[in-house]
């Protein structure tokens, strides 16, 4: 990761749900930088900055911070977003050292045709893999390329970049791949949930 993450931090020192409102009024983002066996820091990011940060490089973006001044690096460890308005309400910061692994969620993307005839269900959005901090992989792919139904892609089973190690259950189920329903088979579901209604329904005098 390059100075290309350098962000601003200011170190707060009011706390409470006016103080994090005020932050946010000027544009700022509250955060609690913490770990390494140090005291928490509650510090403000610049908002529109530390967006353009996680756009580009993901929930898990490795930040340069100028904490009045002083370099430290820090890994995004959670971002509360508001559920409306869609602005970040807050962040977790971890302390982070270059050359450290560290343990986190990546996003899971499926990419690839199954084959014909299948459905693809993704039963996990994120697995837990444990890496160098300064390369963290921004999402791990599982290919379903040619894939037949009944096959079970489990966490254990995905091929991982180099240096990335599995951190959670290898054997929990990642992509089911099914035998899609046929169209009759739908239409067999569909009268019998009408059947269903029909029967439910009282009959008019």
């Amino acid at each position: 990761m390059s100075d290309a993450n350098l962000i601003e931090a200011a170190v707060r020192t009011e706390f409470g749900k006016g103080a994090a409102r005020r932050t946010r009024r000027d544009g700022n983002v509250p955060a609690v930088l913490y770990g390494h066996h140090a005291e928490p820091q509650h510090l403000s990011l610049n908002a529109k900055a530390f967006a353009a940060i996680l756009r580009l490089h993901g929930t898990n973006a490795i930040l340069n911070l100028q904490i009045d001044g002083q370099p430290q690096l820090a890994m995004t460890k959670s971002v509360v977003v508001h559920p409306i308005r869609r602005y970040i309400e807050h962040a977790d910061l971890l302390i982070v050292k270059r050359g450290e692994r560290v343990t986190t969620d990546v996003n899971v993307v499926v990419v690839g045709e199954a084959a014909s005839g299948t459905l693809i269900t993704q039963e996990a959005n994120t697995l837990s893999i444990e890496a160098d901090a300064m390369k963290l992989p921004e999402t791990i792919e599982v290919s379903v390329e040619g894939v037949e139904a009944g096959t079970q892609i489990l966490a254990g089973s995905i091929a991982l970049p180099a240096g990335v190690t599995l951190a959670g259950d290898a054997e929990a189920l990642i992509v089911n791949v099914i035998e899609a329903p046929s169209a009759s088979k739908l239409d067999e579901e569909g009268e019998g949930a009408d059947a269903e209604t029909a029967e439910a329904a009282p009959e008019s005098e």
